[in-house]
């Protein structure tokens, strides 16, 4: 095995770059242990505290180092809420880099105390259309906000989301709320329904109202494997998801395009903890792990969470979040130590 990884690392805001120092380390471990394994990491600004100096949370010059990069991870970063602010960098990232494919596992790991234990399955969300494009504006008294859905991007996501299927469980399920809204929630079922049948009779796809969805993910999550679902149910259902396996704190995710991607955890920047040390950094270190997969290296991927669950088992070092009162940068060590065994 021999790769070079061009990373860019955006270290964010609030607790941002407390996660990412403590994943960096695990990277580095995984560099000393896994032959062949070299990650160059190419450091950028962005998040909100750019936005004085350079009048956006992404700069240009943040823009030309990920186009020189193979993927980035990005730390939370705190997304302003005013009208006429920038949109938060992640959007604007998928949107340079057409990443239109959110990956969210879910998965229950050891001591954390999760709503349902019986939870192992993948939100498949589709990236960049729905309401989340953030198309609105103003006419007279009303605020309007565009909810677009293609055939385009209901057949990329549709095939993307069939393809892991394919490489799990082949079972898939389409969320969607096409009683209701029955053009563009009908053109994103349909779209995908007619993708599996023509191209993949091996897959089991099934199909679940939005509404419903959320109550099946508490009650009975162990009936699904792979979830796809248009921008803004995605969203939702992945947070939900998250909660129900155990905790924000240890979920990950992944955009996902053609020719690069961007890793980060799912939780948000967290400002009222920054800088205290005592913030979970599992969720970032998993997304890593969910960058070597994508980069076809299984080696590391394998070690990341093997560590991980260790570390979880024995339960020595855990955040607050998790009952514990360990610090960041303690999770990190101990996980970075067992990763050294465990190679």
């Amino acid at each position: 095995m021999s790769k070079l990884i061009r990373l860019a690392v955006l270290k964010g805001d609030g607790i941002g770059p407390e996660v990412v120092d403590a994943t960096l380390k695990v990277l580095d471990t995984i560099q000393d242990v896994v032959k062949g394994i070299q990650i160059k990491y190419e450091f950028a600004d962005a998040g909100y505290y750019c936005i004085e100096k350079y009048g956006t949370n992404l700069p240009k010059e943040t823009i030309e180092i990920l186009k020189n990069t193979d993927c980035v991870l990005k730390g939370p970063m705190t997304t302003p809420e005013k009208e006429g602010m920038p949109p938060s960098v992640a959007v604007q990232i998928r949107k340079i880099f057409d990443l239109y494919a959110n990956v969210r596992p879910a998965k229950v790991y050891p001591r954390t105390n999760p709503i349902n234990p019986n939870v192992d399955l993948v939100i498949v969300r589709e990236n960049t259309e729905g309401l989340y494009s953030g198309l609105e504006f103003k006419l007279g008294e009303f605020a309007i906000a565009l909810r677009t859905i293609s055939k385009k991007g209901s057949e990329r996501i549709g095939r993307f989301a069939l393809n892991l299927a394919k490489k799990r469980k082949k079972h898939l399920t389409i969320v969607h709320k096409a009683n209701i809204l029955r053009v563009t929630d009908g053109l994103f079922r349909d779209t995908i329904l007619e993708i599996a049948s023509r191209e993949f009779p091996e897959v089991i796809v099934d199909e679940v109202h939005i509404d419903i969805m959320t109550v099946n993910l508490i009650k009975r999550p162990h009936e699904y494997d792979v979830i796809v679902c248009e921008n803004m149910f995605g969203d939702i259902l992945s947070d939900e998801a998250a909660h129900v396996a155990g905790g924000i704190g240890l979920a990950a995710g992944a955009n996902i395009g053609e020719n690069y991607a961007m890793f980060e955890p799912v939780h948000g920047s967290a400002p009222k903890y920054a800088g205290k040390n005592v913030v979970n950094p599992i969720a970032t270190i998993l997304a890593t792990k969910m960058m070597f997969e994508w980069l076809n290296l299984a080696r590391p991927a394998e070690l990341i969470e093997k560590a991980v669950i260790k570390v979880l088992e024995e339960g020595k070092t855990l955040t607050y979040d998790l009952g514990g009162t360990s610090k960041t940068y303690e999770v990190a060590e101990n996980i970075a130590n067992k990763i050294k065994e465990l190679a």
